[in-house]
Order: C-alpha cells, then sequence, then structure tokens
C-alpha cells in the first residue's frame, strides 16, 4: 500500500477521540499542539484527561459513544479498550466520509500518526504503515540525536529572511539559487549578518552560478561509531565526496546511493591525483551547487593538507566549512588506555610525522623527557628515527608503542623501547608511533622485558 506523506493543518478543526483511557491519552499530547478542537466521548476518564478538560483544553462528554457524536468533525480517532467499538466507529465515520483511525488496527486506519521529531517549524515524521511502531520509534530517537538541538531557531531566522527576499526580489532563477544558498549559511539577526548583506546585495547571474558548499571533515580514525553527529549527517547527504584512501568502506557506505565517491588518496604510497588537482576539483564540484564533501581520515587539521586546501577555496570563493574528528593519535591512546600527559611523567604532547620527525631540514622538536611524541605515518623502517632521539639524549628504556590501524578491526599494539624500536618488525598501514614515560606509567605492558608485545584486536 503506498501512502501520500501530508502535514495537515487542523487549528480550529474539531476532532472527535472515541475513549479516554491510557491509550486515548497517549494520543492527546499531539493532537492538542495541533490547536485543533478535541472532543473525547467516554463515560469513565483517566485523571489526567479529566484534568485537562477541567482546565478547557478539551471537552469531555461524560457517556458512551453514540452515532450523532460524529456530526461536524473533521477527523475521528478510536481509542477505546474494545476492538468491536472501535471498529464500529471507525466504519460509522468512512459512512460519513470522514477520516478515521482505529489505534493499532491498521486496516480500519484511514491515516497513521507517525513517530515526530521536532525542531521548531521543523517536523519529521516517520510512519511504518502500522506496521512496527516500535521501528519509528526507533527511528525518531536516531534522527532526534543526529539533529543539532538549534536548528529551530536557525530555520525561523531563516524563514524570516526568506520572506524579505521575496518581497524584495523578483521571481527568477537568480531569486532561487540566492534562496539555496542563504540555506546553506549561518544565520542570525544583526544587520551586519553576512547572510542579511547577501540577501540584499542586488541579484545578478553570478547567483546563478554561484559555488555550492564544500565540508572539510574528519572521518576519524576509521570506525564509523568515532565520527561526530555532524560528520555522519554531511556523510549522508553529501552529492559528491572525495576521499583519502584510508578512510575505510564501513564510512563510505554510509553515504547517500546518488552520492558520487572520488579516491583523491594516496595508494601505496603513490599519489593518483596531485594536490592542485584535488583543489580544482573541490572547486569545480561546489560550482555545481552541490553539497561537496573533502572527506579526510583523523582530524581535517592536523596532518591533512587543509591549509591548502583553505586557500584554494578562498581564493575561488566557495563557501566552506570544517568539521573536526577524532584525531588516530588519540584513537590510539585510547586503544592502549594510556593517556598522552600525567601529571606524574608527560607535560605536552607533540604531533609530528615520520618524515619531519627524520628530517634534518626542520627545526628539532624539544626532545623533552616529560613529553609525549606522536608521529604520524612513522614509515617502515624507524632506525633512522629511533638514532636520532638517542643521539638526542632520550634514554634507551624510554617507552615507544606501534600502533596499526587504531580503533579498527585487525588493530594491533607492539610495545617495545627506544633501545630496541630500530629494530621492530613493520607496522601495518595506517600506522603511528607514541613514546613516552606515560605509556609506562599506565601500561602494564611496559613492566616488561627486552622483547616487545603485541596485541591485536579481532
Amino acid at each position: 500500500m503506498s501512502l501520500l506523506p501530508v502535514f495537515l493543518k487542523l487549528d480550529g478543526r474539531r476532532c472527535l477521540l472515541v475513549g479516554a483511557g491510557a491509550v486515548a491519552l497517549d494520543k492527546i499530547g499531539s493532537l492538542l499542539k495541533t490547536g485543533l478542537l478535541l472532543r473525547v466521548v467516554a463515560p469513565h476518564a483517566k485523571p489526567a484527561i479529566r484534568d485537562l478538560a477541567i482546565e478547557g483544553r478539551l471537552e469531555w462528554i461524560e457517556r458512551p459513544f453514540e452515532l450523532s457524536d460524529l456530526d461536524d468533525n473533521f477527523l475521528v480517532i478510536a481509542a477505546t479498550d474494545s476492538v468491536e467499538v472501535n471498529a464500529a466507529v471507525y466504519q460509522d465515520a468512512v459512512a460519513r466520509g470522514i477520516l478515521a483511525n482505529s489505534v493499532d488496527d491498521p486496516p480500519h486506519c484511514d491515516f497513521y500518526f507517525g513517530s515526530v521529531v521536532s525542531r521548531g517549524a521543523l517536523q519529521i515524521a516517520i510512519s511504518t504503515t502500522g506496521e512496527s511502531p516500535a521501528v519509528a520509534q526507533q527511528l525518531r530517537r536516531e534522527i532526534d540525536e543526529q539533529l543539532p538541538q538549534d536548528l529551530g531557531p536557525w530555520l525561523e531566522d531563516l524563514g524570516t529572511l526568506r520572506r524579505e527576499v521575496l518581497a524584495k526580489h523578483p521571481r527568477g532563477e537568480a531569486r532561487k539559487a540566492l534562496l539555496h544558498q542563504l540555506a546553506q549559511r549561518p544565520m542570525c539577526a544583526a544587520t551586519s549578518c553576512p547572510s542579511r548583506q547577501l540577501a540584499f546585495a542586488p541579484l545578478t547571474n553570478e547567483n546563478v552560478n554561484s559555488p555550492g558548499m564544500v565540508y572539510l571533515v574528519g572521518a576519524g580514525p576509521g570506525d564509523p561509531d568515532l565520527l561526530t553527529v555532524k560528520a555522519l549527517r554531511i556523510i549522508q547527504s553529501a552529492d559528491r565526496i572525495l576521499h583519502d584512501d584510508l578512510v575505510p568502506q564501513a564510512i563510505l557506505s554510509l553515504a547517500a546511493p546518488g552520492a558520487e565517491i572520488i579516491n583523491v588518496g594516496k595508494r601505496c604510497g603513490v599519489k593518483s591525483i596531485s594536490q592542485e588537482e584535488i583543489n580544482a576539483l573541490m572547486v569545480e564540484s561546489a560550482c555545481a551547487r552541490g553539497t561537496v564533501l573533502r572527506l579526510k581520515s583523523g582530524d581535517p587539521l592536523i596532518f591533512g593538507r587543509a591549509s591548502e586546501e583553505i586557500a584554494a577555496l578562498t581564493e575561488s570563493g566557495v563557501l566552506f566549512e570544517i568539521v573536526p574528528g577524532v584525531s588516530a593519535a588519540f584513537a590510539a591512546a585510547a586503544a592502549m588506555g594510556c593517556p598522552l600527559t600525567s601529571r606524574n611523567s608527560a607535560s605536552s604532547v607533540t604531533f609530528s610525522t615520520g618524515h619531519h620527525a627524520q628530517s634534518h631540514h626542520c627545526a628539532p622538536l624539544p626532545q623533552l623527557e616529560d613529553a609525549t611524541r606522536v608521529v604520524y605515518m612513522p614509515g617502515r623502517d624507524l632506525r633512522l628515527l629511533a638514532q636520532q632521539w638517542l643521539d638526542e639524549g632520550l634514554p634507551s628504556d624510554f617507552p615507544c608503542a606501534l600502533v596499526s590501524r587504531a580503533a579498527q578491526p585487525g588493530q594491533e599494539l607492539r610495545y617495545t623501547t627506544l633501545a630496541a624500536l630500530g629494530n621492530s618488525a613493520p607496522a601495518l598501514a595506517p600506522s603511528l608511533l607514541i613514546a613516552g614515560w606515560a605509556l609506562r606509567e599506565s601500561s602494564a605492558a611496559f613492566h616488561m622485558k627486552e622483547k616487545c608485545e603485541v596485541l591485536t584486536r579481532r
């Protein structure tokens, strides 16, 4: 059966509710929010319904249902404890051409109550056509958790601005394009608000051809459960996704069915596309007026070349937003049960890449023993890095850990010391190195011998 989802205006219309028990009470809350005139017919009523009648929020007729009760009603709802009474109310309503619903009795329903998520004027209703209200309620909870709490006030401000735009600008493609731009921007009531200034600027053909929106989003270490709520929402709504090679399929599979997904990362250390080409692809995709997602593993602002992409988008006049993600360093530390800082042993943290950590062309990091070091992409051969740290005065028993595929299936933790680090077996990519006294303090693995200990997550 195919249903037409509609939102009815019920303010001031009359509705009959037959029954005044727990089932009826469950429907009354959502009915009264619409502003309809509710009459309840039942010989007995729960105290909460009696109170609503005393307050004048509804009318209660204290007797059994009669056929004449249907007169002049727009909707009828049967919610008694008797299946026979409910079915009779429904059939009598249908005979009079009145839309009716017999609660928990799908064959005797002209419409169904959906599970509703509300943010001010925004309403999202979910229906399973009566097959499983429990599923609809679960979906409602999931959607409610994902939607920003301030969406209602933003939508109200946007609606006010939209009406002003409709009054100021003539109908046409330029006005339509402007409204689509405003729907992607932050909103405020101040006259200096950039969105308001855009709304009241003269319309030109540039409005029609103006770029869409680019989101620079962190996909986290690879576990879909570690995505931020905002990142998940953007992944599910993006028209085109440009992703790093390290973003796993488990996250890419969350994209909308019609989304175009393009791998723009390195494969086996070899770039399939240059950074300049990525920048151009982002701008080109945005100019198609879609939602473009630049999806990066970990956090987009940590060794993700975000500065170059931000500069390219800014130069091209493309709107963008940065959505942070869980860095692999934090996921790796969590996998070991190890804080990166500690009052007893680690007062700071340094972040570097394997290339920078081993490069003599870069300014050396401060090699303080009370700093925890995190090296992203440390490489397969760690002898040079280990020797450099030893030469700079770090002790041979300085605790180290290699973490592969943090927070993903196949995660591997390899514990060692600086003296043995250079002889460590290559770690599976993606991997990082964490070194510092905080590891020994928090992990029993560092009450150890000279050999490595390997722990794997299945």
